[in-house]
């Protein structure tokens, strides 16, 4: 980033950006007088923009969690539950996989030039899916390939937020983030209203036009990158940082307990119309007219976990859910074995928005660890800038990596519920395994997080947070 004592103007910076296309080459966020008079509106503006195209990519990259629930005998389809858990778990894994190289993606193409390259690529698993859904005879390993394709989407949150990350100050980016992410998440939830909407109106014998509703959105989602979105010059990638945070314990601790809330979150969101057709023997209108809510639940609630984070510290709050997520999961199980419909849809609601609150605690859990690293550093002698500056770099490398591990767990909850049906035709074994994965993270929080060994000492607060509630985080790992 450039010095806060920049020698152009807020408007000289604006007008090169204008005369220079959609590059702009200085960009200084931190300078308050630049942010104040251009910066937070061009960087609102990219903001709005990528979250429309983000949201279309969630979308598309759950557009088979909807289509399964189109795949019945009545429409020419013969695929097992077993089958359908194995299709949305191979998009998922895709999806996973192509967050990293996405990430590195805008650095090395610029923001809006890749949004309009990953909007553009969106297109073609929209397309085959209104292909597929006409073609019931497709070959299963086929069908999976194609359908496969539609991982395209899950990359777009990644590269989304590490544009958006570049222009915001470290004051608003838990806010514009926040919003980044719950913007994209709820696209998971707008998808399967939309595959309501479709099988009401038309029956399941009409899964192509899931698809075909999205075409035109893509298309405007394009227009929306090319009109107000720009490129930063000085966006670079920084894979120091990121084979640091590699190698930091942190990131995989934290990942452990990531895949635990956004796995689930994205996990149950693909699954949820299928175990209410697999367990409840719901129809596709029955389960289409619930599986919307769980999702929308979750993406809401997330910057809600964020700020109850801010005010008690995310490990706190991060071990609190856990233990509720626990207690969530247990009453599931005892609806399945019960065949209580109702107490499923509630208890799984429920779950919903733990994990909303689970994302949004264990996000604010990664800053406070690498502040209080960053004290550390600073104690035994290191120049606050540098000990600031080096803790910064790996803590963002971090928080995408771990974005990327998250998106994993998706995959495992619905390979592990694929295995439950194909065992003994139940979800009965999946949910008991969740709910020990989850006892498992409870334990992480505590011992790693939260719990100060014998004879240790707290570490002093940060200068200039004499008045703010400690964090939890930053007294835990200091210590």
């Amino acid at each position: 980033m450039s010095s806060t004592h920049s020698p152009q103007s807020p408007q000289a910076a604006v007008g090169e950006q204008r005369r220079g296309g959609r590059w702009i080459a200085h960009w200084d966020p931190e300078d308050t007088t630049f942010w104040e008079h251009s910066g937070r509106r061009v960087a609102r503006r990219n903001l709005w923009a990528s979250i429309f195209a983000e949201h279309i990519g969630f979308s598309v990259w759950s557009l088979w969690s909807v289509l399964v629930l189109f795949m019945t005998p009545e429409a020419g389809f013969s695929f097992a539950p077993e089958q359908k858990f194995l299709l949305v778990s191979v998009v998922a894994f895709v999806g996973a996989v192509l967050r990293v190289p996405y990430t590195l993606a805008v650095p090395l193409f610029g923001g809006r030039n890749w949004t309009l390259i990953s909007v553009s690529a969106l297109l073609v698993p929209t397309g085959l899916a209104v292909v597929l859904m006409q073609r019931p005879d497709t070959p299963f390993w086929l069908f999976v390939v194609l359908a496969a394709t539609a991982g395209l989407g899950g990359g777009n949150f990644s590269s989304s937020m590490a544009n958006i990350n570049f222009f915001f100050p470290e004051r608003e980016k838990g806010w514009a983030l926040g919003l980044n992410a719950g913007g994209g998440n709820i696209g998971v939830a707008t998808v399967q209203l939309v595959g309501l909407g479709v099988i009401a109106l038309f029956t399941v014998s009409a899964g192509a036009f899931v698809p075909l509703f999205y075409v035109p959105f893509l298309l405007l989602a394009l227009w929306v990158a090319w009109r107000h979105m720009n490129n930063l010059s000085g966006a670079r990638t920084d894979v120091a940082a990121q084979v640091a945070a590699i190698k930091d314990r942190h990131f995989w601790i934290m990942s452990v307990l990531y895949i635990a809330t956004f796995g689930s979150f994205i996990g149950f969101g693909f699954a949820f119309g299928l175990l209410l057709q697999s367990q409840f023997d719901r129809t596709p209108l029955e389960a289409a007219m619930v599986t919307f809510m769980g999702p929308a639940l979750g993406s809401l609630i997330r910057p809600v976990g964020g700020s109850i984070a801010d005010r008690f510290g995310g490990a706190r709050v991060t071990l609190w859910n856990f233990i509720a997520m626990v207690a969530g999961t247990g009453v599931v199980i005892a609806s399945v074995a019960s065949d209580s419909l109702p107490v499923f849809i509630t208890a799984f609601g429920v779950l919903f928005v733990l994990t909303g609150i689970g994302n949004g605690s264990t996000y604010k859990m990664i800053p406070g660890i690498h502040a209080a690293k960053a004290q550390n550093m600073i104690a035994a002698g290191t120049p606050r800038e540098e000990a600031l500056s080096q803790t910064k770099r790996v803590a963002s490398s971090m928080l995408g990596l771990i974005g990327a591990m998250g998106a994993f767990g998706g995959v495992c909850i619905n390979l592990v519920f694929r295995e439950s049906f194909a065992a003994t035709g139940a979800a009965t074994p999946a949910f008991i395994a969740f709910l020990g994965y989850y006892v498992v993270c409870i334990a992480i929080t505590y011992f790693v997080y939260l719990r100060t060994p014998v004879g240790a000492t707290p570490a002093p607060a940060p200068t200039g947070r004499a008045h703010s509630a400690p964090d939890a985080d930053t007294e835990r790992v200091a210590s």
